[in-house]
């Protein structure tokens, strides 16, 4: 005997809609990358906003402070204790900046440099994986499409 107010089972689940979403799309590719990232980078006791900043550092050394928040689009106070935690870490220094009296230059430090260097060859390795179906052209084709909405 069946139950008229039972609704039916889902078989397959239909994704259409979603997929059709650029923000899924992102959001879905993000996790995978995102995963991998946390794995490989536990080894550092790095999370993606330290990496960025020490990445960020390593290419520009004596960046400040306010240059990271704006180039991150991170708070203030959030990078405070970022920046400290780093420091107490001996992966960066604080420097007086050549041409600004107020602002303070961050820079790395040989143990900063060398982390950063396995960092980034890590990371470059799972962004290949991550990216292993695209090919070449393909993959500078999202970059810039990527870049486009953010940028």
């Amino acid at each position: 005997m069946s139950d008229k107010n039972t609704e039916p089972a889902v078989d397959k689940v239909d994704t259409s809609y979603l997929e059709g979403l650029v923000g899924y799309n992102a959001r879905r590719a993000t996790l995978v990358i995102a995963e991998s990232f946390l794995k490989h980078m536990a080894v550092h006791e790095l999370r993606l906003v330290d990496f960025s900043v020490l990445s960020l550092i390593a290419h520009n050394q004596g960046i400040t402070s306010r240059q990271l928040c704006a180039t991150l689009n991170i708070q203030p106070p959030n990078l405070v204790g970022m920046v400290n935690t780093l420091e107490k870490r001996e992966l960066i220094t604080r420097r007086p900046h050549p041409h600004d009296a107020r602002a303070v230059g961050l820079h790395l430090t040989p143990t900063g440099k060398k982390l950063v260097r396995q960092a980034e060859q890590t990371v470059t390795q799972l962004e290949d994986d991550a990216t292993a179906r695209l090919s070449a052209a393909e993959r500078r084709t999202l970059m810039q499409l990527l870049r486009k909405i953010y940028a």
